[in-house]
């Protein structure tokens, strides 16, 4: 495996049409804003979330590209995973935090590529992976769209007899992000 041994600095560009890249819960889901500067933001969370998302379909059962953090996922069963590991059991009692990083490193892309924090079980220690995200930020303000929404069908045969719900759902639509 190749380790990088320089810091490199780059700029992300993607842009959004009728969408929304990354909607706050605490807003109704609404395109997250700078109430400041009109800009439209997208959490590093969220980017990163994207890109765990993509590797995950892109290498499914590939060794080495299993996800780390993701949905109804016990992390610390990860960790019991690497510390039931040969490689950790043959490893000297002082050695078993790295041998545990190295064996979480060696499965688990997000680990390598975002880094992790894991000690909240079985001491695997803690990963600083060589890309960082910040937030990104649209070019130029955005104009939030509200869209009026309805569902025609219903989840149970007793409301059958009920009038269709009408919900909401917004919409930017169009922005360029830079993430730097």
């Amino acid at each position: 495996m190749a380790v990088l041994k320089n810091r490199y600095d780059f700029v992300l560009l993607f842009d959004v049409a009728d969408g929304n890249p990354n909607g706050d819960p605490d807003a109704g889901n609404m395109p997250r804003v700078d109430n400041e500067t009109g800009l439209g933001l997208v959490s590093d969370v969220c980017l990163k979330r994207k890109v765990r998302n993509y590797i995950q379909i892109a290498k499914s059962g590939e060794s080495g590209f299993d996800i780390f953090i993701k949905d109804k996922f016990v992390l610390n069963n990860a960790i019991d995973s690497a510390y039931d590991s040969d490689e950790v059991k043959s490893a000297a009692d002082a050695d078993k935090t790295n041998a545990a990083r190295e064996w979480m490193c060696a499965h688990y892309y997000d680990v390598r590529a975002f880094g992790a924090v894991m000690t909240t079980g079985k001491n695997a220690g803690q990963v600083r992976g060589p890309i960082q995200l910040t937030f990104a930020r649209s070019v130029d303000p955005v104009n939030v769209i509200d869209n009026t929404v309805t569902r025609l069908t219903v989840t149970a045969e007793k409301d059958m007899a009920k009038e269709r719900s009408i919900g909401r759902k917004y919409t930017i639509s169009y922005a360029l992000y830079a993430v730097r």
